[in-house]
């Protein structure tokens, strides 16, 4: 029912309306609406359906966000559809596996997801408010670099309206240079609901960052961090990472698993560096 909806309201069934763009955004940016709605909680998909059928959802008013390109809505719902799926494994609580437990409490579990792969969920207590958070990791994305020695540079390549960016990552190597260097390029999408934001990505193509010599591109996806007051506690902030990553090359899984999940721990440490060491702005 959704994907009928979705084909009727982009008009991608009609041949007499495809070349009606502003129609084409607003249904598009409609159902990115509605993904997000559904992976943070919001009205039953009939209740959003009746919404999308009126004729001033589509049609009556002005469309207050700039138009897009084909290929930057394509983005867009990458990047929200990858937030959906990054959230829907992490309410699934069955079948995590410890991986590491810190003595401050930080953890690291892991869990096998089928079309996905082996994943890894960080869960830490930052004592600072998340829009401390909020700041650094998003705001602050590209000096990354500067506090977290697991990366070299990170790059906004291209912004897309308020929620959505492109990224090109390069992390440095790993697990004494057994791991060479890799780089990425992502889509990102960030949402706030509340008190909650999440920041999801995941692995792109984007013509104007090809494959670098002498770098392994790697692939990100579904990945998300998921920043909430601390229940009881609104000064602190709980993170929580889901990590997804193909390294590709050709490496041990053990290697591999050892790599990842002490990314994690050493980027809950350094981030705290940062947070302590660089005053709010």
């Amino acid at each position: 029912m959704f994907l009928a909806t979705f084909k009727l309201c982009a008009g991608s069934s009609y041949r007499h309306v495809r070349s009606m763009k502003g129609l084409r955004q607003q249904a598009v940016l409609a159902i990115g609406q509605e993904l997000n709605r559904r992976a943070l909680g919001g009205p039953a998909p009939a209740v959003w359906i009746n919404q999308v059928r009126r004729r001033d959802s589509l049609l009556g008013s002005q469309l207050e966000d700039p138009l897009y390109s084909d290929q930057e809505l394509a983005y867009i719902q990458q990047g929200e559809e990858a937030m959906q799926r990054a959230l829907g494994i992490l309410r699934d609580q069955e079948g995590w596996k410890k991986e590491s437990q810190q003595a401050n409490g930080d953890e690291v579990l892991s869990k096998v997801i089928p079309d996905v792969g082996k994943v890894f969920r960080l869960e830490v207590v930052v004592d600072q408010p998340m829009e401390r958070l909020y700041e650094e990791l998003v705001e602050r994305m590209e000096a990354m670099g500067e506090w977290n020695p697991n990366v070299k540079e990170i790059k906004v390549l291209q912004k897309i309206g308020k929620d959505t960016v492109i990224t090109h990552e390069l992390a440095a190597e790993a697990a004494g240079n057994l791991v060479g260097p890799r780089d990425f390029v992502s889509v990102r999408c960030t949402k706030r609901r509340g008190s909650m934001c999440v920041l999801a990505g995941t692995a792109t193509l984007y013509e104007e960052m090809p494959q670098q010599k002498g770098v392994i591109r790697a692939e990100h996806g579904p990945t998300c961090m998921v920043l909430r007051p601390l229940t009881g506690s609104p000064s602190r902030t709980k993170l929580t990472w889901l990590l997804s990553i193909d390294l590709k090359g050709w490496l041990p899984k053990t290697i591999i698993n050892q790599v990842l999940s002490q990314t994690q721990v050493d980027f809950a440490n350094h981030l705290r560096k940062r947070l302590e060491s660089c005053p709010r702005s």
